[in-house]
């Protein structure tokens, strides 16, 4: 199957830059192109694609309103996303990467990431997984934590978790994916993929990103903290 990629960024050279890596690969088709966020929703209306590569500091209107605008507009009846927002993010951590997880992205990457890390992005996001760049979500999380002056005391919309689900939840925070979790509590990798998956329903989330953000905002996770 081929996957229609529309590519949001207002630098031209970057958008063609990101083009000329995922044409060459067979499964990947780049439907078009937009330079803004009000560009990127009619692009989106008209060409259907399956994945939007989405900058977040635009004119007009920046990647978070369109992201929420896009998965808001394009969600079907059962709540599953008919496209996935995959946001472009520089070095420095763009304090609206949280704001645009929070909207329904599906991940963040590096704009700096090695070509083949933007591809299996693409791949997995197009496929329903969450992707959040691993070198940075700890400085990113943290920063976000840090703005809750006092903490909140662990929410009792998890309360519905069971231990175990809470420790994967924990661990999923950190930014540990699915083997190292399986590593750290001592089971097998399958028996995590089942434990997230619980997780995620029965706290109403999408993907594991979302349970990230509210592991921290319900304090479950505090920044410094094991």
């Amino acid at each position: 199957m081929t996957i229609r990629i529309l590519i949001v960024d207002d630098q031209p050279l970057l958008r063609t830059g990101f083009r000329l890596i995922l044409e060459e690969e067979v499964d990947l088709e780049v439907v078009g192109e937009a330079g803004d966020g009000e560009e990127a929703i009619e692009r989106a209306a008209e060409l259907q694609p399956d994945v939007v590569l989405m900058d977040i500091r635009m004119p007009r209107l920046d990647g978070v309103e369109a992201t929420r605008r896009l998965v808001r507009d394009t969600a079907p009846a059962d709540g599953a996303p008919a496209l996935h927002v995959l946001v472009l993010t520089t070095f420095d951590l763009d304090e609206y990467v949280v704001q645009a997880l929070r909207a329904g992205a599906s991940g963040f990457l590096l704009k700096d990431a090695p070509a083949e890390d933007l591809i299996a992005a693409i791949r997995a996001v197009a496929a329903g997984d969450a992707v959040v760049a691993p070198s940075v979500t700890r400085r990113l999380l943290d920063r976000f934590a840090q703005t809750v002056v006092e903490p909140p005391e662990p929410s009792s919309v998890l309360g519905t978790l069971t231990d175990r689900e809470l420790d994967v939840l924990r661990l999923m925070a950190r930014a540990m994916s699915n083997a190292e979790i399986a590593a750290g509590l001592g089971v097998s990798e399958t028996s995590v993929k089942t434990h997230v998956g619980h997780v995620l329903g029965k706290l109403g989330l999408r993907d594991r990103v979302q349970a990230v953000v509210l592991a921290y905002e319900s304090g479950l996770v505090r920044a410094g903290y094991p």
